[in-house]
């Protein structure tokens, strides 16, 4: 079912699906994109699932969209809802199988031309001590109850356990402990999944990137970011105990649905009162889930630090080693907004999208009031990634949000079709970025082209007023699982 025929242009970066567009939407959808990228959203049914999203109960202001938009499990990636928090729901595909995916940029002090000759090395040993692959287990071993205190109390937990920085906590979401979390609603499946997998890469998209800063704009000096500075990527998220307990509970609310009597256009919209008891558990489990990979991420940087001093025979202080910041782009959260000039707490549901608060909320940590709340745009592997800022417009437009990516064009299987890893490597190479895979067919998955062009997405989120641009890097050395 197309929807092209019923957008209305709203502006030079935004389009509406009217309310009428199908039966059963209670509000509008709303996309940030160009005609572009608006048709293949259409082409590959994502513009029908904004539609069915507005079908949410208690769905506020629009379904909307980011210009990273394509198909996704119920929700487009990409996709934004708010639902009211005592009349609306909560639905896991909304935010997704890997709940709390989420990139995280580590600066140094160290300028392109001092580091490059030490770029393979530091590749190498990079490539030998961040555990990475599909169901690879990581180097922290831990009782079940030691993974319950994780879940339950996050990144302060591993902090005091000697793995990664105090200071680092302010440049995290939540200062790296999502509230709410309660490891008795985890599955023994979801437990046994993730056990072992803190400070894992994983696979398919995640990845870890060394790139320089080649252009920056104020407040980027204020950020802590310099042209021809040396800067890591990582992006990784809640592993198999995140795909599981999105698994659990999409089996727990199609089983409970039909007694809150919902009627929905897609059974993958699966969901549940917020103040519900399936609703409650679900956002307990996934707050485990959040929790957990705030602690993968602050595990890696662990293992990067300690190869940068080896590399370079310095402390990882002295090289400048401090997290800008570190986002996630699966999650819902509890929130306030301002929606036909009342304020209201909703549910936010972001998948493929991430938050993007001006430095005016309370949520965004002091150190950001004066610039924004710092937002990390990865490209693919052969292109430039971003560094954003948050916006006041933001609030106002999209719930605060904007994208997360590139966005796919391709799905991975059709792109192992038209590439080979090895010839993507040496392309790759050909064009000055180092690369380590676990598996030349995963690298093949991840192929430039299936992607869209993230300049333009990029370019859509800024004209649209969602996020501003502060700095972008090229990448000169890629890690995949």
């Amino acid at each position: 079912m197309g929807f092209l025929d019923k957008v209305k242009q709203i502006d030079e970066y935004a389009w509406e699906i009217p309310a009428d567009a199908r039966e059963g939407m209670r509000v509008p959808g709303i996309v940030f994109a160009d005609r572009e990228i608006l048709e293949k959203a259409d082409a590959d049914n994502a513009l029908q699932q904004v539609a069915n999203v507005a079908c949410l109960p208690g769905i506020v202001r629009a379904s909307m969209a980011m210009p990273d938009i394509h198909w996704g499990y119920g929700f487009p990636i990409g996709g934004v809802a708010a639902t009211l928090a005592e009349e609306g729901v909560i639905s896991p595909g909304g935010v997704g199988y890997d709940i709390s995916c989420g990139v995280r940029l580590v600066l140094t002090s160290l300028g392109w031309e001092e580091a490059k000759e030490k770029l393979p090395e530091l590749l190498d040993m990079l490539n030998a001590s961040v555990p990475k692959g599909l169901g690879t287990k990581g180097r922290i071993h831990l009782e079940r109850r030691e993974v319950e205190r994780l879940m339950a109390d996050g990144a302060p937990e591993l902090v005091a356990r000697g793995i990664g920085w105090e200071e680092d906590l302010e440049a995290m979401e939540e200062r790296g402990r999502y509230p709410g979390a309660d490891p008795s609603k985890v599955s023994e499946r979801a437990f046994a999944r993730g056990k072992d997998q803190v400070g894992t890469l994983g696979s398919g998209n995640h990845f870890l990137e060394i790139q320089v800063v080649e252009e920056t704009r104020p407040p980027a000096e204020k950020l802590g970011l310099f042209e021809g500075q040396l800067v890591v990527m990582v992006h990784s998220g809640s592993r198999g105990l995140g795909h599981q307990i999105c698994t659990d509970y999409i089996d727990v609310m199609g089983a409970s649905i039909k007694k809150y009597g919902y009627s929905l256009p897609d059974r993958q919209l699966v969901c549940a009162p917020v103040e519900s008891r399936e609703g409650r558990d679900y956002l307990a489990a996934m707050a485990c889930a959040a929790n957990f990979a705030m602690c993968n991420r602050e595990a890696i940087t662990h293992w990067i630090r300690e190869c940068f001093e080896k590399v370079f025979r310095a402390g990882a202080r002295s090289l400048g080693m401090h997290v800008l910041y570190d986002v996630s782009h699966n999650l819902a959260k509890m929130e306030e907004h301002v929606v036909d000039g009342k304020r209201l707490t909703l549910m936010v549901h972001r998948k493929g999208a991430t938050r993007a608060f001006p430095g005016s909320r309370p949520e965004v940590p002091d150190k950001y009031a004066e610039t924004g709340q710092p937002v990390i745009i990865p490209g693919d592997m052969g292109s430039h990634s971003y560094v954003l800022v948050g916006t006041e417009e933001a609030l106002e437009k999209s719930f605060g949000s904007t994208c997360h990516g590139a966005g796919r064009t391709m799905s991975r299987k059709a792109a192992k079709k038209q590439v080979r890893g090895e010839e993507l490597k040496r392309r790759l190479e050909g064009m000055g970025i180092l690369v380590r895979a676990a598996q030349l067919s995963g690298l093949a998955e991840e192929a430039p082209e299936a992607y869209k062009d993230v300049r333009a997405v990029v370019q859509i989120c800024e004209g649209a007023g969602l996020s501003r641009r502060v700095a972008r890097m090229r990448p000169v050395a890629v890690m995949k699982g």
